[in-house]
């Protein structure tokens, strides 16, 4: 086969062209380092006590809603039958306002009022005899004394048997429910409290993630609040960098991204989720000293990690506008 001596200089001639289109593509790109960042979330436990389970270590892989970790509950489910008890009681109390006086009650107030009423008679009766045979000098006038003493008594007895049938009749008073709601209430908030304590004393975890560090060991008494682990939500990271405000102009919201790190010959592809409207002196951890005295703004690339490449601290190189290598 024959190939004439102008195919042969074209093959070289396409070549250089796209090589050239490379070229030209990774002069336009915006290139920026950082390092990748994941949001790490402290967990910890909302009451205090004894650690009864913590079955995870660093590294291992949690599901969201999973249990890490128990504490003991012995001394909250005491306080919790005691609550329940003090409720129980109180709920009893209200009911038997809400039900009234029994007839029984009232009937018996009855018969003490008649029998009073009936000492009383007697009581008079005898007075103005005494008072009769006094004034004729056949009686005493202790015996006249005594006699009305006897009716002064029974008087009042009268009187607080009348009083206490009526308060039998009219029931409680409505401040008396009502207070006695509100203990029955005191005492429900009580269950309530106590029964959340003990819910509390199970730590799920709120997102999938990793466990990066754990802080506490069973058996140990923390306080309200003491870290048990820090979870990272490995599965959404992002990458931070720092760009000048030329470069500003180029980048967008939504705006695709090549994204390399170390160890790996092809480029991720990452979004801008976040541009900084406003100037910060760049990080002294991005570049040089001369680079750190420029003014730039943050760039927030968020990545996918599903195989788990990306990790807290790793640095990485964005190329914006631009392939960055990959291909």
């Amino acid at each position: 086969m024959r190939t004439s001596f102008a195919t042969f200089l074209a093959v070289p001639t396409a070549a250089l062209a796209l090589i050239g289109c490379h070229a030209s593509a990774e002069r336009n790109a915006i290139h920026a380092s950082g390092h990748i960042e994941a949001t790490e979330v402290r967990l910890a436990s909302k009451v205090g006590g004894s650690l009864a389970v913590l079955p995870f270590r660093e590294g291992d892989a949690v599901k969201a809603s999973q249990v890490v970790a128990r504490l003991d509950t012995a001394d909250a489910q005491h306080e919790l039958a005691q609550a329940r008890a003090e409720f129980d009681a109180a709920d009893a109390h209200l009911r038997l306002l809400l039900a009234g006086t029994r007839s029984e009650d009232l009937e018996r107030a009855a018969a003490e009022l008649g029998r009073s009423e009936a000492d009383l008679a007697g009581a008079a009766l005898d007075l103005r005899r005494l008072e009769g045979l006094a004034d004729r000098g056949t009686a005493t006038l202790k015996a006249r004394d005594d006699a009305r003493t006897r009716k002064v008594m029974l008087d009042r007895t009268v009187a607080g048997d009348r009083a206490q049938l009526a308060e039998l009749k009219a029931g409680p008073r409505p401040q008396e429910i009502e207070q006695a709601r509100a203990q029955r209430a005191a005492a429900d908030a009580a269950v309530a409290a106590t029964l959340q304590r003990i819910t509390d004393a199970t730590v799920t975890a709120p997102c999938d993630g990793a466990i990066t560090s754990r802080a506490a060991e069973p058996g140990e008494v923390l306080p309200p609040g003491g870290l048990l682990y820090v979870l990272t939500d490995i599965a959404h990271p992002w990458l931070n960098v720092y760009v000048d405000e030329p470069s500003l102009a180029r980048i967008h919201l939504g705006d695709q991204v090549a994204v390399r790190v170390d160890g790996h010959s092809d480029a991720f592809t990452g979004k801008v989720t976040f541009v900084s409207q406003v100037a910060e002196f760049t990080p002294k951890n991005v570049q040089t000293p001369e680079e750190r005295a420029k003014l730039v703004f943050r760039i927030k690339v968020g990545l996918d990690n599903p195989s788990g490449v990306f990790k807290p601290g790793m640095p990485a190189d964005a190329y914006f506008g631009g392939k960055g290598g990959a291909g």
